[in-house]
């Protein structure tokens, strides 16, 4: 989201089913009272306003959703946009997904939900692009192009940096979400995780089958160019 909030020609809104999801699931989120209060929290309304909202708009509209916010929604609209999955390999997910959601449970991480979601709309000729948080990190340039060439759009190298702190996109929930992303600058260098918990290790059982599904039609960094005179 930040990324794509450095385009003149996009604008950027932060999770607008937050409110629906936390209303119609009861789960318990820092923030969650804030939240409910701070937005509408009929998510089929919001979306049906977001979408006849763009229709008039100059502007791209980048909408960042979780897919476990889709519960009770009617997700007709989504053939009308251009969808792009975020998926992020649960070795690395779970650990930083478990200190906000200290019991999750597969339908947090949202994985087998987006896996649903991509076959639905390949199914109607609508295929999202897949964006794999490791390779993005590994070579930002490379895979921003590429889905910015799947998106119709011009890579632009403002993408590729943003100022440190909040930004007036953020939803009423940065401050118990966020800690990380207001520190950043940019996308950091890929510095693989260690030592997975072994009390996660049922759950990411759980997740692998739904990630190695997505992960195979996810963009890939460059290969790193070989050395002739290496041996």
């Amino acid at each position: 989201m930040y990324s794509f909030a450095q385009r003149n020609d996009t604008s950027v809104i932060d999770e607008p089913l937050y409110g629906h999801y936390l209303r119609v699931s009861a789960a318990e989120h820092p923030g969650r009272d804030e939240v409910l209060a701070a937005m509408n929290c009929d998510g089929n309304a919001v979306m049906r306003e977001l979408v006849e909202r763009q229709s008039a708009s100059a502007k791209r509209l980048f909408l960042k959703n979780m897919a476990h916010h889709f519960i009770g929604i009617d997700g007709a609209f989504l053939g009308r946009l251009t969808n792009v999955f975020l998926v992020r390999d649960p070795r690395e997910m779970l650990p930083s997904l478990v200190v906000q959601v200290p019991h999750a449970e597969l339908a947090d991480t949202g994985l087998r939900r987006q896996w649903e979601m991509f076959e639905e709309l390949a199914g109607t000729g609508t295929t999202p692009v897949v964006v794999d948080s490791r390779e993005l990190l590994i070579d930002p340039e490379a895979v921003l192009t590429g889905l910015c060439a799947a998106l119709g759009l011009d890579f632009d190298e403002a993408m590729l940096s943003w100022p440190a702190g909040p930004r007036p996109e953020d939803g009423v929930w940065a401050p118990h979400w966020y800690h990380a992303v207001h520190r950043s600058t940019g996308f950091a260098p890929y510095v693989p995780k260690r030592d997975f918990p072994d009390h996660l290790e049922g759950l990411l059982e759980q997740c692998l089958p739904w990630y190695e599904k997505l992960f195979a039609h996810a963009l890939r960094a460059r290969l790193p160019e070989s050395n002739d005179a290496l041996t």
